[in-house]
């Protein structure tokens, strides 16, 4: 993939944080949306970030960021000559199939696309187009500029050259990628996240735990250990004979939680109603936003120091 530079269609959170991505990276991004308020808003929202990032020691020159940025209410004026095109429009089948076959009809031959999808595979809305060989997901951590993990997955039409191109593209922007084989529900990273939300919300439902002491049990245990390692590098650690130990020692009781679990509902709306309840105690609807920023930081601020750690 040449220095043809990137557009990203769809302003919302996920395409500014690619935005971002991009051209901090050094390239140049050109970002469409069909809504005119939301693309006329982009500037301001990257300048909040990026200020952010400057004060974190994370970039230098948040000017010369947004410098490279521009954006374009055509999408044929946005996308028509890049190499690369970061989809991120809503999460709804029918939304990505008619952009795609918009982007049928003006992309140039050798562009690339990657969706954000988090859990629509590309086959859902790229079948029989001619630009289908040349699209597969790039589905991101929110936000991206700071989560760096990438989900690469083709679907069976993808070229092997386009999924080794933004394999490498990914790896250019400091981003890092992982490759999924191959295409299925939820991908990976929201299968293993939905496993934890499923027992999540059982324990909260039979009244073991508040919601408190549950986050409480990822944000002052295994995330710390997740912060820098996954879970099977975890459990290698985690016995005097590696995995192999680990597992005769604790499989059973793994196999045996799993049984407890063979028949799994649906979030009720009784459920959601008293989460939300004790939620909106300890964090009222209008601090949300603050919260989510001061996320961010706490975000940038493990990202300064893993660049001085060897992880």
């Amino acid at each position: 993939m040449g220095d043809g530079g990137i557009a990203i269609v769809g302003a919302g959170l996920v395409g500014i944080g690619w935005a971002i991505v991009f051209a901090r990276a050094g390239l140049t991004v050109r970002v469409h949306d069909r809504d005119a308020d939301r693309l006329t808003a982009v500037p301001d929202l990257m300048r909040r970030s990026l200020d952010d990032l400057h004060d974190a020691g994370l970039i230098d020159d948040p000017d010369a960021v947004i410098a490279r940025v521009s954006c374009h209410a055509d999408l044929g004026d946005a996308a028509g000559d890049v190499d690369y095109i970061q989809e991120s429009v809503l999460e709804r089948v029918e939304v990505k199939r008619e952009l795609y076959e918009r982007l049928d009809t003006v992309l140039a031959d050798h562009t690339i696309v990657g969706s954000s999808s988090s859990g629509i595979p590309a086959s859902a809305f790229t079948e029989g187009l001619g630009i289908a060989p040349r699209c597969l997901v790039a589905h991101p951590v929110n936000p991206p500029y700071l989560a760096r993990i990438v989900e690469v997955v083709p679907a069976p039409w993808t070229l092997p050259e386009t999924v080794e191109a933004v394999h490498a593209l990914m790896h250019r922007v400091d981003q890092h990628p992982i490759r999924v084989n191959r295409e299925l529900e939820g991908f990976v990273l929201n299968r293993l996240q939905g496993a934890l939300l499923r027992e999540a919300w059982a324990l909260y439902d039979e009244g073991y735990c508040s919601l408190a002491d549950l986050d409480a049990t990822v944000s002052e245990g295994l995330g710390l250990r997740w912060s820098f390692m996954g879970p099977f590098e975890t459990i290698d650690l985690n016995a005097p004979g590696g995995i192999a130990d680990y597992a005769e020692r604790l499989g059973g009781l793994y196999l045996s939680v799993a049984r407890d679990r063979t028949d799994p509902q649906p979030w009720s709306a009784d459920l959601i109603k008293r989460v939300e309840a004790e939620r909106r105690q300890t964090l009222p609807a209008q601090d949300l936003g603050a919260r989510g920023a001061w996320r961010d930081r706490r975000l940038m601020a493990l990202a300064a120091h893993r660049r001085t750690q060897d992880v």
